[in-house]
Parts: C-alpha cells; sequence; structure tokens
C-alpha cells in the first residue's frame, strides 16, 4: 500500500461512520495536536535507557497506535485541504535540502539560519 492507498481506508472509514461532519480542518489540526501529545507521553521523563526498555516493552503496542494516530490525522487533514501529499513532501524535501545542504549541517542540530 501507498500513502494514497493509507488515505483512501482512513477517508472510507470515517464515511461510513458519518463522521465527515466533525472533520474540518480546525479540529483536525487540534486532534493531531492531541494524538502528538499522547504519542509523546511514552517518553516523558524517560532516560534514552527508559526509553529503549519502555519501546521493547508491553507499552510497544500503545506507543505504536499513538504513532498510526497521528499519521491517521496528518492525512486526514491534507484530504480535507486537497493536498496532493506526495507532491508536497517531493517539494518541501527539496526546500530543505537547499536551507540545509550536507557539506554545512551534516552532524550538526544547528538551524539554517545559524549555519
Amino acid at each position: 500500500m501507498d500513502i494514497d492507498d493509507f488515505q483512501k481506508k482512513i477517508i472510507n472509514f470515517r464515511d461510513k461512520r458519518n463522521w465527515k461532519q466533525f472533520h474540518n480542518p480546525k479540529d483536525l489540526a487540534v486532534s493531531l495536536l492531541l494524538e502528538a501529545a499522547e504519542l509523546i507521553e511514552h517518553f516523558q521523563w524517560k532516560s534514552e535507557q527508559e526509553i529503549q526498555q519502555h519501546v521493547k516493552s508491553e507499552k510497544a503496542q500503545e506507543l505504536k497506535e499513538e504513532v498510526v494516530d497521528v499519521l491517521w490525522y496528518v492525512l486526514l487533514i491534507a484530504h480535507e485541504l486537497n493536498m496532493d501529499l506526495e507532491k508536497e513532501f517531493l517539494r518541501k524535501l527539496r526546500k530543505n535540502e537547499k536551507k540545509y545542504p550536507v557539506e554545512k549541517s551534516k552532524g550538526s542540530h544547528k538551524k539554517y539560519t545559524e549555519l
């Protein structure tokens, strides 16, 4: 499956439940942030060692589901905004390649304005 297939499956799931009425860009963006917060809770206050243990524990499936929930809302938002995700992804990648050339950014965490 590719990203379009994922999006079609989510839209089909949503439409069968008559949830489109709730899926305006603002509410989807709020939901995306809520799901992202649930994802970050898996890492909050944990050391690197604790995170490595966590991702191998019985909580690993919950963590995976949170990642999918984030993707779910990204795909719904993109659909509501009539975005061509592949096109926009590649456009943004090209933009970032210019902002972060390998010779200046390799191994650095600096923002492009500091390179």
